[in-house]
């Protein structure tokens, strides 16, 4: 995602400027909250795009309401260059996650996503805890160790898996620590992919005892285009968040009970289009400073088509 830079400060009592939509310049206009969401996941681009599409309507509906809402909080981080403007934001969204579940919702996303929530226990705790992750991106950068990286990995991505797996159809208590850990893996994946851009934005995910045990300087990942290139301690630590990446992927797989298996296939088209895209990353000797590796949308589709056929 591009970094938009707001240069005024905003009204708080303002509902577009504190986190209510606007329209990109020559973007259709939504005329009711659910082509609002849907256009929100189709202008993304991301992987869980394409496992949406195999969903019947009703969940199809209630996990692109969900994933719009993660996107509007998480563009908040993303977009906004001035923290006291984001965080502003992300004080509306909380406001408006208690009025939508106090029954006055007033933002598209929430208006789409509150018919799902009593179907499939949806609960404000779950809002809540990803805008909690995204207040954590405002106010550190860095992560001393790899079980504060986890604590944000879980608000951001484990509790996300956690209701994904309860809209997909989940029958056993156990998918649910199914979806936590393959939230971690995919998260992990992204922090991966996306070393280059958070370096742009002064932000290292990978955890400062990491670093450290590799030899690798923090300054060497946020001065990409530093002389010292793509040296053998970066790519050992980058093999490092690799390996372990691909040992959550297996742990998670084995995790899902079979009895949950056909309901959550869409989970596992995410999981397979981001491990293949780890591998890809893999593939490109972890040359992620520079650009951000990604497969083609093409590929993600066909990746998609091959687990529903497959069921794995």
């Amino acid at each position: 995602m591009n970094t938009k830079t707001d240069k005024n400060p905003i009204d708080p009592t303002d509902q577009r400027a504190a986190g209510a939509p606007g329209r990109a310049a020559g973007a259709p206009a939504a005329s009711t909250p659910e082509q609002y969401v849907q256009q929100k996941a189709a202008a993304s681009g991301s992987s869980f795009y394409y496992a949406f599409l195999f969903l019947p309507p009703t969940r199809r509906a209630a996990i692109t309401a969900f994933y719009a809402f993660c996107r509007e909080v998480d563009d908040v981080v993303d977009e906004v260059t001035d923290p006291g403007v984001a965080a502003t934001k992300l004080a509306w969204w909380r406001k408006e996650v208690l009025s939508a579940f106090g029954g006055q919702p007033s933002h598209p996303a929430m208006k789409a996503l509150m018919p799902h929530v009593q179907d499939y226990d949806i609960r404000a705790e779950h809002l809540m805890a990803v805008i909690d992750g995204c207040q954590m991106d405002l106010e550190q950068t860095r992560y001393l160790d790899y079980a504060g990286l986890q604590r944000y990995c879980h608000l951001v991505a484990g509790v996300v898996g956690e209701v994904a797996s309860g809209i997909f159809g989940r029958t056993d208590a156990a998918t649910i620590a199914y979806a936590h850990k393959l939230g971690l893996a995919m998260q992990l994946t992204n922090i991966i992919r996306d070393v280059g851009d958070d370096a742009r934005r002064g932000r290292i995910y990978l955890p400062v005892s990491e670093l450290q045990q590799f030899d690798v300087k923090a300054h060497e990942i946020l001065k990409r285009d530093a002389p010292w290139g793509y040296s053998e301690r970066f790519t050992a630590l980058m093999k490092f968040q690799a390996d372990r990446a691909h040992r959550l992927y297996d742990e998670a797989f084995a995790l899902l009970p079979e009895a949950d298996r056909k309901a959550q296939k869409p989970g596992l088209m995410m999981a397979n289009i981001y491990r293949t895209l780890l591998r890809e990353i893999e593939a490109e000797h972890f040359q992620v400073l520079q650009q951000r590796i990604a497969l083609t949308p093409l590929r993600k589709l066909w990746i998609a088509m091959k687990t529903n056929w497959r069921g794995r």
